[in-house]
């Protein structure tokens, strides 16, 4: 596994009221966030980077302004089209 550093002033922390782990895991989930919205990592791989769940990672997207599916104009239609595949018998 590999690690990333990153430099920071300790002005902010302060001016964020935050502690320097705190602000760790924010970073973690916003660079997570800015990976997934960028289709650079999948949902799963985000998850992992920001140390959650796969399912908390998608619940807290919204949080994040970050859309959880990306459905075109077509698959919207087909969600909401009212008519059922048909499956064979």
């Amino acid at each position: 596994m590999s690690t990333i550093t990153l430099e920071y002033p300790p002005s902010w922390l302060a001016a964020m009221g935050v502690d320097a782990p705190q602000f760790a895991a924010d970073t973690k989930i916003a660079a997570a966030m800015k990976l997934f919205e960028r289709h650079r990592l999948s949902s799963g791989q985000a998850a992992h980077l920001a140390g959650m769940s796969r399912v908390e990672f998608l619940l807290t997207c919204r949080q994040w302004g970050v859309s959880s599916v990306d459905w075109d104009e077509e698959d919207l239609a087909a969600e909401f089209s009212g008519t059922l595949p048909v499956v064979p018998a």
